[in-house]
């Protein structure tokens, strides 16, 4: 399953709360909407950044669990947490190298026809917005 999403959207969070025990591969990509989220794009890049350290998911996890704090000290915060370089954190999320990647990914969700987040792909076909029970079910079988 490929999984578009932006980690200041609310949906997503609850799309990804209902996905967390759900057993499937799942590719996350960036899909930031900054019209409604500014600071989507910056948590993008923090998240590729700590994927460098081998903490994606973790880190992941954490910002959907606790949107109410997502400016840079709590990043920190959770970064140091997570027993990461602080100092590696932020050269990397400044880096063109993850700002490249986030670019990918947004560009590769217009390419798809992603114009909501969450926006699941599941055996190629698209499924915006909170996964409902009966996709979830057809996910899980």
């Amino acid at each position: 399953m490929i999984e578009y999403g932006d980690y200041e959207c609310p949906y997503c969070a609850r799309a990804d709360a209902l996905l967390r025990d759900v057993h499937i591969r799942r590719v996350f990509r960036h899909f930031p909407v900054v019209s409604k989220h500014p600071r989507a794009r910056v948590l993008a890049h923090a998240a590729e950044a700590v994927a460098l350290q081998g903490a994606y998911w973790e880190f992941h996890d954490s910002l959907y669990a606790d949107q109410g704090r997502l400016d840079d000290p709590h990043l920190w915060d959770r970064v140091r947490h997570l027993g990461l370089d602080l100092d590696r954190f932020e050269v990397d999320r400044r880096s063109d190298a993850v700002a490249q990647r986030v670019d990918r990914d947004f560009r590769s969700g217009v390419r798809a026809g992603v114009v909501t987040t969450p926006t699941l792909f599941v055996d190629g076909r698209a499924h915006p917005g909170v996964p409902d029970a009966d996709l979830l079910a057809r996910i899980a079988a």
